[in-house]
């Protein structure tokens, strides 16, 4: 049957075009329900079970089947994922609706109705001849929807009574709209709320939990005092957009301080792109990463970024008072007229950007209290109320929590429980938690995706040597770290007749076994990156390819990518040429054997030789790079040494870098960049590239302000005066200054970002003074890589492109995802390594460690304590201590504490230990030992106290 609808439609360019859309309606779609002679094969994929063995529900005793609404399934997603949750019918308009308004709610329960186990069915209803609905005059599209879900729900309960004479089997409709409700009651439609029906199973009373909190009237708190101004409705905010009265951003929480924010703006406007938010009133309920709408305050009322550093950590109750005096805090005192910042406050969110939450409850003191609060892992986030049954049960567990919404009369947002992660401290729970909040896709490799991989027993066959040179006589090795599985790079350097050298990088060829759109290249976009945590590594594609195929291991054939260049020995390159290859690498080197090699006076071997001609011109390449103003920064990066048994930390120590960990990043940044170029040549608008933005001078303040300090001055108009001034700040006295600058002067840097030739100008990569950039050499650990391989491919003629491929905007929201994956990648990795720092720090007991300051706050100081490579914040106004007299001097900057003046970079001792008083963030506390100030410094003799005695010593009431 064909239902036909005819409109006219008016084209750009003034015409009118006739548009017939066609609707066709079926008889042989099936009902779902297993068993049914009606529809005896209709259906496919997962259906209903014939008699459903749900948990018994107190309102409809009787076997049954649930069919919710759209709003049902995009606010309680969490109870329908339940396992409990059985037989659900999910109709197409429904589905359609929750498509349009939340993606990852559609992809949630798109996942939950592939489970067989979870007998949800999706019923075509729109193209079923008995429960299609046209739309009526004068009713809406939401109207005529929930009238088409009634009508389902209708035809399902007739339906199901021809299964058999005796068939007590029903269909229940779950809403939350009353009016539904109501409509469908009249109609003889067995209907209930969400929360009516998951109340009525009795023998899982742990799902009332896991109800989202939709009615904002009613969980406010009792007083009924308004907090936080009406956020105005989204016309009005576009309206104020258009007008300028407002401005769109991007709101950013700050970790440090929970009563203060910052909103990137979106656009152009450079000169109100950062616009500060203070104090809870004008932060008004914006959660971090929010799109929302602000209003610029006057000038009179402008703020400087605050330097105190303030936790939410206080009572449960709400303390209008307390609040009001730590926002006092916040207002700095004879502040420079530059310091001050544009200001503002949120009028009302665009688009709200909340996800599941990990952390842990905060059980009420009121005894019997179903209501907690319920505090994130992520300090970005504020506290939310939840209400649970199982309190005793959760506590000290990790959980995750969503927030329902956030009325103006509650100083927290409202929320509800979704599932217990495991106990607070465990390895296996924190590394979870740690994924999760990053948002690193960890879930095992579907079969969908592991269907792609090649059959095993695997070799190179005639058809893969098309195209393709046999380098395998060459004398080809690899330099990696020690325990590297997913080797991406080997090397190779040999002396040509006429005198000149040749030198080649191979690079694993990933993109021949991973083929653009299938279901392993789209995995492997969506994770973007490999992971590497402490003692764990998630992978972007599957271990059969990441530590096997293309990983370019020792004596077997693998394919590679190869990069050549012909060059004399003043490393002058004279041609480069790129071809895919195969390689059979001669060895796999850690650097330090790579190290022994080179400097061994017994070696002469073939591999021996390569890696010294390729050290030599290492450093000559260097060298030049340096000369044309490249930087040379630093990080503190730790090792840690694992008990082999238990797998906890035991040692650790800053990472040390050796001349050949040097000699392979040269030739890597030479491939990266040759190939830039190549594709660039080629793709002009399609490349894919990488910038490093020019800091904007305003970054450098604290850099500039601290080498003065030390009499020492650095310049900041070009990356060749930076990379100048900080070779020449030396200083005899005191050696490790010179190192000190240099993390400075990294934490003044930009980020470095992937992006599409065709939509930028900019190509320049500011640290390391290349014109043009890219990445082509880690193809097994980052998509980016992959992407370029196929650009390049392309470019020499050994593979065929693909739309996609020259799609720049395509391209552009690649870099997108990519540019998230790895500044995402790059958080859970450092949370990896202060969760064991924690560990380690956690047997070590307490020690003491000199250490140097990186920067002064109003009231505390950061330091660096060289040994671990590890930074942590020493307060001066502790809760239970009396306050010191504390200075704050922005201008050198200096804090003076009683008559002790602090500058950066001075020398302290410090006291470090476990801090596990709040079990929500486990931290790491230090404390000031030397210099010596009465009533703040730390007694050296105190440190022997061992962990239980000061256990029992606080607890001992």
């Amino acid at each position: 049957m064909l239902k036909s609808k005819t409109f006219l439609k008016k084209t750009r360019a003034g015409g009118v075009m006739k548009v017939v859309r066609e609707h066709y309606l079926r008889d042989d779609i099936g009902c779902g329900a297993a068993g049914c002679a009606a529809c005896s094969g209709a259906q496919e994929g997962p259906a209903l079970e014939p008699q459903p063995r749900d948990p018994a529900s107190s309102l409809c005793p009787l076997p049954h089947y649930l069919l919710p609404d759209t709003n049902v399934l995009l606010h309680q997603i969490d109870v329908l994922e339940d396992p409990a949750i059985r037989n659900v019918i999910v109709l197409q308009t429904v589905l359609h609706e929750v498509r349009n308004r939340s993606a990852p709610v559609y992809k949630r329960i798109r996942d939950v109705a592939s489970h067989q186990e979870k007998h949800f069915y999706t019923f075509t209803n729109e193209h079923h001849r008995e429960t299609y609905v046209e739309q009526e005059k004068g009713e809406n599209a939401n109207d005529r929807n929930d009238r088409a879900i009634r009508v389902a729900v209708k035809w399902y309960n007739e339906h199901l009574k021809k299964l058999s004479e005796d068939s007590q089997l029903q269909v229940i409709f779950i809403t939350n709209d009353r009016k539904n409700k109501e409509k469908a009651i009249e109609e003889g439609i067995p209907a209930f709320t969400c929360e009516e029906y998951v109340k009525s199973l009795t023998a899982n009373p742990e799902l009332i939990d896991r109800l989202a909190c939709l009615s904002e009237e009613g969980k406010e708190i009792e007083s009924g005092r308004i907090i936080f101004s009406e956020h105005l409705p989204l016309s009005k905010l576009q309206q104020g957009i258009k007008s300028g009265a407002y401005l769109q951003g991007t709101f950013r929480a700050s970790r440090e301080n929970y009563l203060e924010a910052t909103v990137w703006v979106h656009g152009d406007d450079e000169e109100n792109k950062e616009i500060i938010l203070q104090g809870l009133k004008n932060l008004n309920r914006a959660i971090h990463e929010d799109i929302v709408a602000v209003e610029l305050l006057p000038k009179s009322l402008w703020v400087a970024p605050s330097s105190v550093v303030l936790h939410d950590e206080g009572p449960t109750e709400e303390d209008a008072e307390r609040e009001e005096e730590k926002e006092n805090l916040l207002k700095t005192k004879a502040v420079n007229e530059s310091m001050l910042k544009p200001t503002g406050r949120v009028v009302g969110i665009i688009k709200r950007n909340w996800r599941p939450y990990c952390g842990m409850l905060s059980r009420s003191d009121i005894k019997e209290s179903r209501r907690h609060l319920f505090t994130p892992a992520d300090k970005r986030i504020p506290r939310i109320r939840i209400e649970t049954r199982q309190a005793s049960a959760l506590e000290g567990r990790r959980i995750i929590v969503a927030v329902d919404g956030w009325p103006k009369n509650s100083r927290y947002p409202n929320g509800h429980f979704v599932r217990n992660l495991g106990d607070a401290g465990d390895k296996e729970t924190e590394t979870e938690v740690l994924l999760l909040e990053h948002d690193v896709p960890h879930q095992a490799f579907s079969q969908a995706v592991l269907s792609f991989l090649p059959k095993m027993p695997w070799s190179i066959t005639e058809n893969d040597m098309k195209n393709r040179e046999d380098l395998r006589h060459l004398c080809v090795c690899s330099v990696d770290p020690p325990g590297c599985t997913d080797i991406d790079d080997a090397l190779h350097c040999r002396e040509l007749k006429n005198g000149n050298l040749e030198v080649g990088v191979h690079i694993a060829d990933v993109s021949h076994f991973i083929r653009p759109g299938n279901a392993l290249d789209q995995e492997s976009a969506r994770r973007g990156t490999t992971v590497y945590l402490c003692e764990k590594r998630i992978d972007m594609v599957p271990e059969l390819l990441s530590s096997n195929l293309c990983s370019l291991r020792c004596n077997v054939d693998r394919l590679a990518f190869s990069c050549i260049w012909e060059m004399n020995h003043k490393a002058e390159i004279l041609k480069t040429r790129f071809t895919k290859s195969v390689i059979n690498s001669k060895a796999s080197l850690t650097y330090a054997e790579a190290q022994m090699r080179i400097d061994s006076a017994t070696m002469n071997d073939d591999i021996t030789t390569s890696l010294r001609g390729l050290n030599r011109l290492a450093k000559i390449l260097k060298k030049q790079r340096i000369e044309k103003g490249a930087l040379t920064l630093s990080s503190p990066e730790v090792r840690f040494h694992m008990d082999s048994e238990t797998h906890d930390p035991i040692d650790l120590q800053t990472k040390e870098l050796r001349e050949t960990n040097s000699m392979v990043e040269e030739f890597m940044l030479l491939a990266n960049i040759s190939v830039a170029k190549k594709i660039h040549e080629e793709f002009s608008e399609h490349a894919l590239l990488r910038k490093h933005p020019a800091p904007p001078p305003s970054n450098y303040e604290i850099l500039v302000k601290a080498a003065k300090s030390k009499n020492l001055e650095i310049r900041t108009d070009t990356a060749k005066s930076l990379a100048d001034s900080l070779d020449k700040a030396e200083c005899p006295a005191f050696p490790y200054l010179n190192t000190l600058l240099r993390i400075l002067a990294t934490r003044c840097m930009m980020q470095a970002v992937y992006f599409c030739s065709g939509m930028d100008n900019d190509f320049h990569h500011y640290g390391l003074a290349s014109p043009i950039y890219t990445h082509f050499t880690s193809p097994i650990r980052r998509y980016a890589d992959i992407i370029v391989h196929r650009l390049l491919a392309v470019a020499i003629g050994a593979d065929s492109t693909y739309p996609e491929l020259t799609d720049k905007h395509k391209l552009a929201d690649i870099c997108k995802n990519l540019n998230f994956r790895h500044k995402m990648a790059q958080y859970a990795q450092r949370a990896s390594v202060a969760f064991h720092t924690q560990l380690f720090f956690k047997s070590k007991g307490i020690v003491s460690e000199d250490a140097y300051i990186l920067f002064v706050r109003k009231n505390a100081i950061v330091v660096l304590i060289p040994k671990y490579g590890l930074e942590g914040t020493v307060f001066f106004d502790e809760k239970d201590k009396s306050k010191p007299r504390l200075t704050y001097d922005d201008e050198i900057p200096s804090l003076k504490i009683e008559d002790t003046v602090f500058h950066i970079f001075d020398k302290v001792k410090v006291k470090i230990m476990l801090d596990s008083s709040n079990l929500q963030h486990q931290k790491i506390r230090m404390s000031l030992v030397e210099p010596q100030i009465p009533g703040i410094s730390t007694d050296i003799s105190d440190m022997d106290m061992s962990e239980p005695e000061r256990k029992k010593k606080k607890y001992g009431k």
